[in-house]
């Protein structure tokens, strides 16, 4: 035998279905219904696989399962193996979106999930009611790892000015935005218009959904010989106009959430005094799903469901494909 397989040897594949199971719903029972066997089996196959690696792997906390320091360990190296496999294994078969159950991972931001997700679970809920998706968010504007290992299949990301594609990754165009300033209805410095001098005597609230010091606009200042006073950094923007209705901070944000959330949150949108580069989103995905009918075809579904009236497009597959 192979010595790369050795440590494989009299483990049953099918427990690392078991292993990812259990480590995404945290249950015996929600674990089992998913993989269509009983609770008694799915405990007998955690016992096997417990044997097999020398460890707890789960420990019961009231309700919940909770996995050990080695089963987070563990769960990256399942999940990816599971991937290629899968994926593997799926390669030149036709995929009838009508029928299929299969699940797509998406990285995004919550601001990007805002924009995306009601208009493509319209499109699905007509063209393919059994898909599922699943969103998270990465430490990455553009989580090339992740792509690479499978652990996610779309990457709905940031793209700076100038910035490159990394190797091996396809992107396309997505969303493009113009920044508004925001501020509260009852700001008592701010009107109806903005001057320079205006905005840079105010506090900002800055979205860094990646933990960054700073956001694009302080770039684009740097670049003027200029700087504003950064009073609160958030890693979500939904939060944010709600906070400056109730506050006098001020911010800069996608023109897209602000006008969704404006009414509601009591503030008033008014035109930056500098100019800013569009917000430009796009779509990442790995170069080694491109011949994938599955992702092609939910490719198409994303990129007729770019923001717009809130709608999708009619159905139709663009040029890029």
């Amino acid at each position: 035998m192979n010595k790369i397989h050795d440590n494989l040897r009299g483990l049953d594949l099918n427990l690392l279905r078991v292993f990812d199971a259990l480590y995404r719903s945290r249950s015996v029972q929600s674990a089992a219904d998913a993989l269509a066997i009983s609770p008694s089996a799915c405990s007998h196959a955690l016992s096997r696989l417990r044997e097999s690696v020398g460890d707890e792997l789960f420990l019961r906390t009231g309700r919940e399962m909770r996995p050990t320091e080695r089963a987070r360990r563990l769960s990256v190296v399942v999940e990816q193996a599971l991937s290629l496999l899968a994926d593997g294994l799926r390669q030149g078969l036709d995929f009838d979106p009508g029928s299929s159950d299969r699940l797509f991972t998406l990285a995004a931001t919550d601001y990007t999930a805002f924009a995306v997700l009601p208009a493509l679970l319209e499109r699905m809920s007509l063209q393919a009611p059994r898909l599922r998706f699943r969103v998270v968010q990465t430490g990455q504007k553009v989580p090339l790892e992740e792509l690479l290992a499978g652990s996610i299949d779309f990457a709905l990301g940031y793209s700076e000015e100038g910035g490159s594609t990394p190797e091996g990754v396809d992107e396309f165009d997505w969303l493009e935005d113009e920044y508004v300033a925001a501020a509260s209805l009852q700001h008592p410095r701010i009107g109806d218009t903005l001057s320079l001098e205006a905005y840079l005597a105010e506090r900002h609230v800055v979205v860094a959904p990646w933990n960054e010091p700073r956001g694009v606009v302080d770039h684009v200042l740097e670049r003027l010989g200029l700087a504003r006073e950064i009073g609160l950094l958030l890693p979500s923007v939904l939060a944010a106009p709600f906070i400056i209705g109730r506050s006098e901070l001020i911010m800069t944000l996608p023109g897209r959430a602000a006008r969704l959330l404006a009414k509601t949150a009591g503030v008033r949108l008014l035109a930056p005094p500098f100019a800013i580069p569009p917000y430009r989103l796009k779509i990442y995905r790995h170069l080694r799903h491109a011949d994938d009918a599955a992702h092609q075809w939910v490719t198409r579904q994303l990129l007729a469901c770019r923001p717009g009236g809130g709608t999708c497009k009619k159905p139709g597959k663009p040029a890029l494909l």
